[in-house]
Order: C-alpha cells, then structure tokens, then sequence
C-alpha cells in the first residue's frame, strides 16, 4: 500500500491509534463508574502458541458488542486471559524435553501481540492464565469451600485406563477403544476419584434453562437431553432362586413384554458371582476392553451371559424371567439393571434375537392387526395402542404407564419416581499440568482437606516426564515431603500422603467469568477467589460467545459452579446463571488442495496455470476439495498475520464479520478480503473529500432537498445497523454499511448532511473497524475518540415516509403501482388508482365490483 498521504496506509495508522489507546487506557474498566454495566466476553483460549482465523471470528464478535456497548454509554467490561492447564503442555513437554509452564507462558507472549494488533477493546489489566498460582490458590480454596458445602466427595469409579501410558483417559481420548497417544487398548478400572456433585443442582440446573431465553434453542436442548430428566418407576423383581433385583424404568407399560433381566457387569450381584465363577469374571474383563462411553457401548457389538438365576414377572402369574449379564448396561444410570423388551427397544431386540430369547409385542401400531402383527427384526418404538398386556390392553402409552406404577405400588414391589441421566462430574486426573487438588490422605483419618493457610499446594518445578504416568507420584518430595518437613494429617498429625491426582481442567473454565469481574487479574496474590461485591455487580456475564462444541460440558459446568459458589456464600447471584446472553459462532472454512500424491497442499503454495492448479515449488497438479473448517493438519489455514501484515487489522475484522452471518461458517476468500481492503479505502477517500467544516457530530436540522433524502437515508440505515447488531446480525448491518457509503459517494453537496452522514457512517463502522473510524473522527475534526463518541440517535421524524408506493391488482394478479402521500385516506387512494392508466387498460371492458385498500401496502381489485 502507498505511503501518499492521501491514501489510507493502515500499517502507518493502526499501529499509532493502538498506542494512543494504550497510553489513554481507554478499555480498562472501573468497578465504580456511573452508567450501567455490560460484561462482554469470549471464551478465553488456549495458548497454543498462535492465533488462527477462528479468534479472529470469536474475538472480533465479541468485540462489536462491546464497542457498541461503550459508545451506547454502559460501563463495559471486556475481560481477556489463558485456559491455560491441559494436556497439550504436557506432550510439548514429552515430545520436545521443555518445561510445561516455559511452553505455556512463551506462547501466551506470542499470542498476545497479534491480538492486541487486532485492536481489540480488551482490559488487559485483568489478565491472568489458570495456571497461575494465584488462580490455582484460588481454585483449590474453591475446592474446599466447596467440599465444606458436601458439593465435593471421593468414591470408587469406573474409568478409561492406558495401560502403556499409566493414566486415566477422558472419554473424548479414547479413539476405536485405544489410547489417542499410545494406541494401547484401553481397560475399564475401578479407582478411587474425586467428585464435584453437580447431580445436587439437576432440577435447578433443569428449570434454569427456561430463564435463559437469550441462549439458543439447541443449546438449551442439548443441556435438558444432558440431564435427562425421566419420570418412571423404580421396582423390584421377586428373585426365584436369588435376592430379588431391583430395576428402574421409563417404560413400566411394556412390562407384559419383559423377556430377561439384564445386569450390568459391574453390578454388585454380578460382582459377588464373580469371585465363585472364573467365566463370570472373564466375561467381565472382556466388557471392560469396551470403553465406558455410552457411545462406545451403544456401537459394540451386544455381548451376554446367562446366569441361570430367575426372577419372578409381577403381573403373569408363575412365569420367570431368566437374568443375564449384559455389556449394554450401564451402572451409572438406574440402578445398572434392566428388563429387556425386545419388541420395543432395538438393543434390546438384537440382544434377544442372537441369544434367542421371547420377543413379545406389547404396543399395536395404529392400522396394524393384533392377530398377525410381528417386529421382524426392527423394534418399534413408537405410539400405540396396548395389546398382549392383560388388565392395560387397550390403553394408550401414558395411561398404560399410569396404570403399570399404580398396581405395582399396590403389589408393594415399588413405586413412581424421577431420575435423572446426569452424572456427578468426576475430576481427578493422574496429570502433572493441572491445579493440584487439595487434600491429604491419611490412613488413619482418610482423606483431609489441607489448611486455607497452607494453600497453595504448589506444583513442583523441578518435574520429569522419563516414565509414563503421573510424574507427581514419582515426584521425590511432593507426595511425602521430606524428613525435616514430612506431609503430615493436619487432623491427627502422623505421617500422610499428598493427594497427587490434579483437576480436570474444566475446572479453571468454570469460574473464570467471576475472577474476572471481582479479581486483581495480572497473578497478582489475593486472600478470596475475587471481590465478592464487585463480581456480583458485573455478573452474569451479557453477552458470551464462543464454540457450539462447549454447549454442554463448559457451559454445564459453569452453571454448576455459580450455583456452588453463591450456596458457599462466595458470590451473591440468586438464579445462579453465569451468563444471560450466549452466542455460538460459526467456524471459519477453506478449500482443502492435495496434489497428485494425495499430500495435503497449503493455499499459499498454490498458483493457477491456464485451466489447472500447481504447486508453486513442486509443480505437481493440485486438486481442489471440499470446504471444511481450518485444520492444521489439512494445511487450509491462513495465518491472520499474513492479512494483518498485507491489508490492515481492520480488514480481517471486517471480512469475518461481514460474509456470513454469525451463527454460520464463512469461507475464507482472496476476494472477499480484497473486498473489505477496497472497501476501507473507499470510506477513508469519502472523509479525504470533504471539505466543509464543522466536525462529524454535525446535526444538518435544515436540510431539504438532496440534503434531507441524505440525511432520511442516513437515519434510516442507522437504524437497521443498530437493529442488526442487537440481533446478532453483523452482517446485516454491514450490508447497510455498505448502502450508506454508496449514498455518501453519489452525493455531491459539501455541506452539513454530508458531515451529519459521514459522522453517522464512521461511527457505525467504529465497532467493526475501530483504526479506520479513529482516523477518519479526527481528520474530520471529531473531539476526542471516536471510541469514546457516542452511539448516533436516530431521529424518529427521519423514518418517517414521505410518499409510498402501492401495487394494484385485479382480480389477484399484479397490474400496476402508485405513488401516494403517506398520509392519504382510504377515499383518496382508490380515487388515485383508479385514475391510473395501467389499470384504466387492465379493467378496460370489466365491471368492478369491490376496491380493497390495505393502508400503505396496496390495493385489491374485483372486477369481471
């Protein structure tokens, strides 16, 4: 780009108006300040080490808003920091012999000079990663806190193990049953584990949805399937030859339908059976290898073992149902077992069908006959009408439901209950880079929570990772201490154990918000997890926005915490909502390029030649593919640096912001950020051209002719750009953007209406491309920042039409169009129309019957 002076040099500009933004501190934001607050935030990230189109999007979203925010006059917070603990550190650390906490804090520093040349509205004042100790101090205070509050407690459960890794794997690591890293095929193990008891909050975690109406709709639902509230009953089957089994059910109207019971491998019944049989055991080991996922169990193939036991059906009087063991059956949810009917469930169907068990319809689907009707080999599942079930023949599913818990309650074998799928949040982890959980485990006192004088338990720097596993167990002080300073009980005093599992790093995410809103930020030392006046001021966050891939677990989590951290007394937000307004972006996609190999082609490396592509280098014809979301492992990414360097921040804040909408993924293209680069430069050659004086807050009250269409055209496309960007529709607001500065360049006239419109235009443009409107606000003499300007007004009377047009049509069909007053009767509309000639033409021979005027959107003929 050109250095003349009357050309817009955004690698001249943007940089200057950051320093002043810096020097000025223009985005810290003041507890204490007047106006009403507006908390902005997007998801904080990860430091990888560099930034990638997809901040870009999420960043500069979030950014609009509060720019918006700011110039609206609400005190805006717009917070920035690190997730900064996880998994990532520790294979940098395996894979290239460097420290986790080096690797993590060298690539915040890279990060954070590409972010702040994007001239985001960020208070870096505020700034911290999790993995600082002052964060962490804070997160293991919560802990206890917690824990005192019985939200915390330790059991034995079930998890994926790496038996080459020595570790416990999240269920999203375990790929086709093998480690993600080792490869090993992973084995299902029962450890002790630390829980947070997020089932305490399930119902108000539940009813809380109904209040967030400015969250979407999918999200909304993925949370209420999360939980999986289910009404249903919870009964026993008599044992013919054992102790009787206790079930739970959602479907107690299909009971007559009951061929078997199955037991999880993991129930207590199977367990003692276990320790007398080797092939009960073996066949318990071999459904371990399964994962314990339910999608892992859901796609494996149906495994079962017949125990020989029976149990009594409560309604058939003498028939037995015989108990088998059943990989598909969770211990988790229920009671781990179940009564199997195959006719109307499919797993329960292919479990019969290979173990060649009764498979008996009970509900008949409408127009089907009850003499001939048969499953086949898909199980139906669907409404219908109950048949084959004795005393409920005839019902409908919910009357049969009612009626099957009824008598079962008056049999006294159980009763109606609620259940929910949600499980408590387990989050030990046997991993060095994470907040280390506060406990000491004795074995005369069990587990104890170690002093809030005591806290931090300190990650130790001096670390290896030589062998697989928990490098904090091998640690040669952390978990024992030494002789002189020995890890002691703090209850009874003896000699104990530091607890060496860290937490799950969804933890760090969970509260972050509120540190935020009531902390010191910087890692700077603090007594309480944040002020507890000034995060209550700030919370809930508005407007949050980031990746519909955190819809459950992140958002869940964190709705979990802000409830616990209100119950401990720790933060005062009666509904317990960390944020009112959610936003989920799209992601940003590209083109995928292969050559003739099938390896992976990066664009830039990619040049046409005549009717084919090539690869710069190698020369190898190139092949086009599918448009999918940047991957570094695809090769599809673009460096923003490369756009930021070529073209300006702005223009790569305006092309992600004004192709798709929001919600949608954008494709990214050399042509649209060639685009947004014409465009800028447009607007800044409009503010180059005007000559007349008086500043862009100019309000042009006598304007009439030309002047008053401008100013009408102005007001009107502010208002549709407000309306845009508080709907979430950027793109819509860009695309009056781009009206207005039309109008703008067609003009002609220096005078008042141009400065009104082009004060308008900057202004409007400001939260999308803050350098551009800086510049353009002072060269027209603009007082103070633009930042600091406030939102336009739009002037009601400026909305107002002067004259409409209506169409006419005859008979349905479309004839012709007039142009009438605004404010013209019913009386002088159709006089209006019927003088027109197109019409005169059209009804030219025909007998009208009636005139419909619809007032200001048209006119109806019949005629014949």
């Amino acid at each position: 780009m050109s250095n003349d002076q009357n050309r817009y040099n955004a690698a001249e500009v943007e940089p200057r108006w950051q320093t002043i933004w810096e020097e000025r501190d223009v985005y810290r934001a003041d507890n204490d300040a007047a106006g009403e607050t507006f908390y902005a935030l997007e998801m904080f990230p990860y430091p990888s080490g560099r930034i990638h189109m997809g901040h870009v999007r999420n960043y500069a979203m979030g950014d609009v808003v509060a720019r918006y925010k700011k110039a609206q006059g609400f005190n805006v917070l717009h917070p920035m920091g690190w997730d900064a603990f996880g998994m990532p550190a520790e294979n940098a650390a395996i894979e290239k012999n460097v420290h986790p906490k080096g690797w993590t804090y060298e690539n915040i520093e890279a990060m954070k000079g590409p972010m702040k040349r994007l001239g985001f509205a960020l208070d870096w004042s505020r700034e911290f990663a999790t993995c600082d100790e002052a964060y962490y101090k804070q997160q293991q205070y919560i802990f206890l806190k917690f824990w005192e509050k019985g939200l915390v407690y330790r059991k034995t459960a079930k998890v994926n193990w790496d038996p080459v890794d020595n570790t416990v794997l999240a269920n999203e690591q375990v790929i086709d049953g093998k480690g993600w890293r080792s490869g090993a095929v992973v084995e299902q193990r029962d450890m002790d584990q630390w829980f947070f008891k997020i089932t305490h909050y399930a119902e108000e975690l539940l009813e809380g949805l109904d209040t967030l109406d400015r969250w979407p709709e999918k999200v909304r639902t993925m949370q209420a399937n999360w939980i999986g509230k289910s009404e249903g009953l919870q009964m026993r089957f008599k044992g013919v030859d054992c102790d009787d089994i206790e079930i739970y059910t959602t479907r107690p109207d299909t009971l007559y339908g009951a061929s078997f019971i199955a037991l999880s491998p993991d129930h207590p019944l199977v367990k003692a059976m276990a320790k007398e049989s080797d092939a009960v055991e073996h066949f318990r080991l071999d459904c371990a290898k399964i994962g314990t996922t339910e999608e892992a169990i859901a796609t494996a193939p149906k495994l079962g073992f017949e125990t020989k036991l029976k149990v009594k059906h409560p309604f058939i009087e003498g028939k037995t149902l015989p108990v088998w063991i059943a990989n598909f059956v969770l211990m988790g949810y229920g009671t781990g077992a179940v009564f199997g009917c195959p006719a109307h469930d499919q797993r329960d169907l292919d479990f019969a069908r290979k173990y060649d068990l009764d498979v008996t319809p009970v509900v008949l689907p409408e127009g089907e006959d009850a003499a001939s009707y048969d499953v086949g080999t898909e199980a139906y599942t669907g409404e219908g009408t109950l048949f084959n079930s004795g005393f409920l023949d005839g019902l409908n599913k919910d009357d049969g439901i009612r009626k099957a818990i009824e008598a079962i309650e008056e049999m006294g074998l159980g009763t109606g209950t609620t259940q929910y799928r949600l499980r408590d949040w387990g989050v030990s982890r046997q991993r060095y880079w994470g907040c280390p959980i506060p406990v000491i485990k004795c074995e005369a006192c069990g587990p104890q929570p170690v002093a809030s004088s005591d806290l931090p338990v300190k990650l130790p720097d001096d670390i290896n990772f030589d062998k697989p596993g928990n490098p904090l167990d091998r640690h040669p002080t952390f978990r024992t201490g030494t002789d002189d300073n020995p890890v002691t009980c703090p209850k009874c005093g003896e000699r104990a154990e530091r607890e060496t599992d860290t937490l799950d790093t969804f933890a760090d995410s969970s509260w972050y918000f509120a540190r935020f809103a009531g902390g010191s930020g910087h890692g700077e030392p603090s007594d309480v997890p944040f002020d507890k006046d000034a995060a209550s001021k700030w919370l809930p966050v508005d407007q949050y926005v980031g990746g519909v891939e955190h819809a459950v677990l992140h958002l869940l989590y964190a709705r979990f915490f802000t409830r616990g951290l209100r119950d401990c007394g720790l933060l005062d937000l009666p509904s317990g909502e960390p944020f009112s307004g959610l936003f989920t972006q799209g992601m940003v996609t590209h083109a995928v390029y292969t050559d003739s190999d099938g390896a992976y082609v990066n664009p830039a490396d990619v040049v046409e030649d005549g009717n084919q592509l090539l690869h710069i280098d190698t020369k190898k014809i190139v092949s086009k593919g599918d448009v999918i979301k940047m991957s570094k492992s695809k090769k599809n990414t673009i460096d923003p640096n490369e756009i930021i360097e070529g073209y300006g921040a702005d223009v790569a804040r305006w092309f992600v912001l004004s192709d798709s909408p929001p919600e949608r993924d954008v494709e990214w293209s050399e042509a649209g950020v060639m685009g947004a680069w014409r465009f800028s430069k447009k607007v800044y050659s409009l503010v180059e051209a005007t000559t007349v004086q008086g500043g862009p807050m100019t309000v042009a009250t006598d304007a009439n002719g030309d002047a008053l269409a401008l100013r009408k055209f102005a007001h009107k496309a502010m208002d549709k750009i407000t309306a845009g960007i508080e709907a979430f529709r950027f793109n819509t607001s860009v695309a009056q953007i781009y009206e207005l500065t039309n109008a703008l360049s067609k003009y002609k006239g220096q005078d008042a209406a141009r400065l009104e419109a082009l004060g308008i235009l900057i202004r409007a443009i400001a939260p999308f491309m803050p350098h551009l409107s800086e510049e353009c606000w002072a060269k027209l003499g603009g007082d103070d920042l633009c930042y600091l300007a406030p939102w336009p007004v739009v002037d009601p009377k400026m909305l107002v039409e002067d004259a409409i047009t209506m169409p006419i049509q005859v008979n349905g069909k479309r004839r012709s169009e007039i142009t009438v007053p605004a404010d013209a009767s019913k009386d002088d509309v159709e006089a209006l129309a019927m003088a027109d000639e197109a019409l005169q033409r059209a009804i030219d021979g025909l007998t009208v019957r009636k005139v419909i005027v619809v007032p200001k959107r048209i006119i109806n003929i019949v005629a014949n």
